[in-house]
């Protein structure tokens, strides 16, 4: 499978995301504990993951799987990063407002760009890094709302742990993201077996954190497994079934392709999410919108382009033939 089409249905995928979210909704409100949703995600891409490695067994037993604990210890860092990173963005959401920290999430692209380049040695051309600073330019861009509205005021207006706050939230996204790969392209092990260990600790941190929420709330309405399901509609188990959808892509992604192409789905996720939410919500276009989709469209071609085609270098002129010299040969009479 090319990792372009993998991309584009990533790009899909995420996008409505948060469409399928407003949509579980109930007079503005859910009815079920939201909590649950990533427990269940993971659940899903563990299951899946599993039959996926049970029957690539069958087809290939000489499928390569690593089982050294040296190797396995690994795998539970990229949950314990996200945990730290889904802490520090309640902390940051305590300093600004949502629209600024939205702004401020987009530091990822250049992050990722940057941790991509450090710890994976990956060396990206002047035109790509170029590239990157347009798509980190162009969400922007997109996000800021008109100067007439109270957020354009709050912009910058937040203290500065906010704002240390926030990069430090880009940071571990980027940072969570790049070691992951890191994992997938450690060795040529099978990608449903990387997958199997990556979400076995994904179900185990996952379960740990509804425990957690049940001690904190003094079990006010029971254990978590008693209430799993509770409130949840056709809508829920979409939601569901999208965001474990988009977790199994995005490890195909770090496996077979980047962290570049994965920040690119994403961020063009984004726009997509935005105009689908014209058609769907009546939400008004912006023209800070419209200079986002070109600066984004502009950058996805400048990265991923050849060379060749984006710069029109002059022909290079053929040398001229070189003129024919006479030679004389003197010829000796027989004697």
């Amino acid at each position: 499978m090319k990792w372009y089409f993998v991309a584009a249905l990533l790009t899909v995928l995420t996008s409505s995301q948060g469409i399928l979210t407003t949509l579980s909704q109930t007079k503005g409100s859910y009815l079920y504990d939201y909590a649950t949703v990533p427990f269940l995600a993971e659940f899903f891409k563990l299951v899946v993951s599993g039959l996926l490695l049970w029957r690539e067994f069958r087809v290939s037993p000489s499928t390569r799987i690593t089982t050294e604990w040296k190797t396995v210890r690994l795998y539970p860092i990229p949950s314990i990063i996200y945990l730290i990173h889904n802490n520090v963005q309640f902390a940051t959401l305590t300093y600004v407002d949502t629209s600024t920290y939205q702004i401020m999430g987009n530091l990822k692209i250049v992050t990722t760009g940057i941790l991509f380049r450090l710890f994976l040695k990956r060396k990206l051309s002047n035109l790509q890094w170029m590239a990157i600073m347009l798509l980190a330019v162009g969400t922007t861009t997109s996000q800021v709302k008109g100067c007439g509205e109270a957020s354009c005021e709050s912009l910058f207006s937040a203290p500065i742990p906010g704002y240390m706050l926030g990069a430090l939230s880009a940071c571990l996204s980027a940072l969570a993201g790049v070691y992951t790969e890191f994992l997938m392209k450690k060795n040529n092990d099978s990608l449903y077996w990387q997958n199997v260990q990556l979400y076995t600790f994904g179900v185990l941190f996952n379960m740990a954190k509804l425990i957690v929420d049940d001690f904190q709330s003094g079990f006010e309405n029971g254990p978590w497994w008693q209430r799993l399901f509770n409130g949840y509609t056709t809508t829920t188990w979409l939601v569901v079934l999208n965001l474990g959808s988009t977790g199994l892509l995005v490890s195909w992604l770090m496996k077979y392709a980047d962290n570049i192409v994965k920040v690119y789905s994403t961020s063009m996720a984004m726009l997509l999410t935005m105009v689908l939410s014209v058609i769907l919500f009546s939400f008004k276009p912006t023209l800070q919108l419209f200079l986002g989709i070109i600066i984004c469209m502009m950058s996805l071609h400048m990265y991923f382009a050849p060379p060749h085609v984006l710069v029109d270098s002059p022909p290079t002129p053929k040398p001229a033939p070189e003129a024919l010299k006479e030679v004389s040969i003197d010829r000796k009479a027989d004697s």
